[in-house]
C-alpha cells in the first residue's frame, strides 16, 4: 500500500488535498486511485467513490471527489482492475462481483486511514457502479450511507431495451463465438465502448455518450474499448435483489428521468421496495446529464445525505 504525489485542488467551499494511493487487492493487483483530504482537521468521515461500466475516475470523479472534501468529508476514488490506472489483466473486462470484491478491500483501507473515522463511511457509485453500491450496502455493514446514482437494477431487465432483435441476436452469436475462441487458448473478444458509426459495434452510439467518454483526458487515462464478455457479466448482475436488505444503512437513489441506460422505472420500481430511511431523488435529462448538465444537483443531494447520514 502506497501514498503517492499530493495535489492541491479547488472545492466549493475550501481548498482539499489529493493524493495518489495504491491499494493491495487480491490476486497481487494493485487498485490505483485519490485520497482527497478536507482542510478540515480531526477525525472526519469518508466516502468511497467509483464509476461503473467502462469509465475511469477521470470522467468527472476529481470534481465531485473536491465537492466532497470540500465539505469536510475524506474522499477516495479508485478505477477498478483493468481500468484506468489500476493494475489487472484482461485489461478493460468488467466483472460486477469481482468490483465488488476490490471495492471491499478499498472500503478496508479507508478505515484503516489516519484521520478516518471507521464507524462513518458512506459509499457513492454510479451506473453499474450504482448497483454496486446497492450490494455493498446490503452486505456490507461497516456502511452507513449508501448514494446509488441512476443504478443498474436489473441486467435481465436491461438487456430486453436492446434496439432490435437483430441486435441482439448479433450479440448473442458473437458471445458464442468469443466462448469457443476463448476455449481455443484467444484472449477475449473487445468491442468499442462509444462509436458514432452505427454499422461499428459498440456499447453506447448516443451522442451524450459519445461526449461524457471522449472528453479530454489525460494521455493513457481510457482506452475506447472493452471485452465482449462484459456485456454477459452485466446482463447476469442483478443488484436490485438486494435492495431491501441496505437498511439499516440509509439509501439514497438518484434517478435520471430520461435514462437511455438504466431505466428509470426499474429503479423507481426497486426503490419502492427498499425500507427506511431512504430518498429518491429524480432529475430531468439522461444518463450522462448526472455528470454534465445536472452535477450540481446531483452533488448537492449526495451530499445533503452523507452529512445526514455520516455528519460532516
Amino acid at each position: 500500500m502506497k501514498h503517492g504525489s499530493e495535489t492541491s485542488v479547488p472545492g466549493p467551499v475550501a481548498a482539499s488535498r489529493r493524493m495518489d494511493i495504491e491499494i493491495d487487492a487480491e490476486g497481487g493487483v494493485r487498485l490505483r486511485g485519490w485520497l482527497f483530504r478536507p482542510a478540515a482537521r480531526g477525525l472526519r468521515p469518508a466516502i468511497t467513490l467509483a464509476h461503473g461500466g467502462a469509465a475511469v475516475k477521470e470522467h468527472g470523479l476529481d470534481r465531485l471527489g473536491a465537492w466532497l472534501a470540500a465539505a469536510g468529508f475524506v474522499v477516495l476514488v479508485h478505477d477498478h482492475r483493468g481500468f484506468g490506472a489500476s493494475e489487472g489483466v484482461p485489461r478493460q473486462d468488467a466483472d460486477p462481483w469481482r468490483q465488488v470484491a476490490d471495492w471491499r478491500r478499498v472500503i478496508s483501507w479507508l478505515e484503516a486511514q489516519p484521520g478516518v473515522d471507521a464507524h462513518r463511511i458512506g459509499v457513492w457509485g454510479s451506473g453499474d457502479a450504482g448497483g454496486h453500491a446497492i450490494v455493498l450496502g446490503a452486505t456490507d455493514r461497516r456502511l452507513r450511507a449508501i448514494v446509488a446514482q441512476a443504478p443498474l437494477i436489473s441486467g435481465r431487465h436491461a438487456r430486453r431495451r436492446t434496439p432490435s432483435p437483430d441486435d441482439a441476436l448479433a450479440l448473442e452469436l458473437a458471445l458464442a463465438e468469443d466462448e469457443r475462441a476463448q476455449f481455443r487458448g484467444e484472449p477475449p473478444a473487445r468491442r468499442a465502448i462509444v462509436s458514432a458509426r452505427p454499422d461499428i459495434a459498440a456499447a453506447h452510439h448516443s451522442t451524450q455518450a459519445i461526449d461524457f467518454y471522449l472528453r479530454r483526458l489525460p494521455p493513457g487515462a481510457w482506452d475506447n474499448h472493452v471485452t465482449l464478455r462484459s456485456a454477459r457479466a452485466a446482463q447476469l448482475y442483478e443488484p436490485g435483489a438486494w435492495i431491501e436488505q441496505v437498511t439499516p444503512a440509509a439509501l439514497m437513489m438518484i434517478v435520471a428521468d430520461e435514462d437511455a441506460v438504466h431505466p428509470p422505472e426499474l429503479a423507481r420500481a426497486a426503490f419502492a421496495q427498499a425500507n427506511e430511511p431512504k430518498r429518491l431523488v429524480t432529475l430531468p435529462g439522461g444518463h450522462f446529464d448526472m455528470h454534465g448538465s445536472q452535477f450540481e444537483r446531483a452533488a448537492e443531494a449526495a451530499l445533503d445525505w452523507f452529512r445526514a447520514h455520516l455528519g460532516g
